[in-house]
């Protein structure tokens, strides 16, 4: 005997695939919309992170450029103190320049023969008077001072014989230039 199947078991077959593909159309639509919220929280969370680290830069770099000012500050006041130092150092030197330059100058002097009076210095020039024992000691003393260093040229202003309690001696004057430095 022929049995016959009289249940629609094909269309339960198709009507099971179509929801299976409508579960699975619908599960896949669910899957990406979540990836999608996932990736834009993602995102969301990237651009607040890049804007904290903005704005820790920005803190940082107004940090930097306050330090940046404070260094040229710094830099401003040491210039201004090298140059103080440069200024004081010059008058330092230039203080005891002619304290030396005089006592070198009394070196040269022969103690027996020549005695000075007066010693005059305005800016360059140096005017020295004094006496000798006679005209060939004040020439030697006068060839002596234009041999010194700190000396550019010595030209004699006056010369002439004085008596000094009984004994004739030889008054001087002469004009010296110094040297540029001293």
């Amino acid at each position: 005997m022929i049995k016959i199947n009289l249940l629609p078991y094909r269309e339960k077959e198709k009507k099971d695939t179509f929801s299976r593909q409508i579960f699975i159309a619908a599960g896949s639509f669910v899957i990406f919309i979540l990836i999608l919220i996932w990736i834009t929280i993602w995102i969301q969370s990237s651009i607040s992170d890049l804007e904290n680290q903005i704005k820790e830069s920005e803190s940082l770099i107004a940090d930097l450029d306050k330090k940046i000012g404070d260094v040229e500050k710094f830099k401003k006041d040491k210039q201004e103190l090298e140059l103080k130092i440069g200024i004081i150092d010059t008058l330092e030197e230039n203080r005891l320049a002619p304290v030396k330059t005089l006592d070198n100058l009394a070196l040269l002097v022969p103690s027996k023969d020549i005695w000075l009076l007066r010693i005059t210095q305005k800016d360059k020039n140096i005017n020295i008077e004094g006496i000798g024992r006679n005209p060939i000691v004040v020439a030697n003393f006068m060839k002596t001072v234009e041999q010194f260093k700190a000396i550019k040229s010595v030209n004699l202003i006056a010369s002439k014989k004085t008596e000094i309690k009984g004994i004739t001696l030889q008054q001087f004057t002469f004009a010296c230039v110094l040297e540029k430095g001293f």
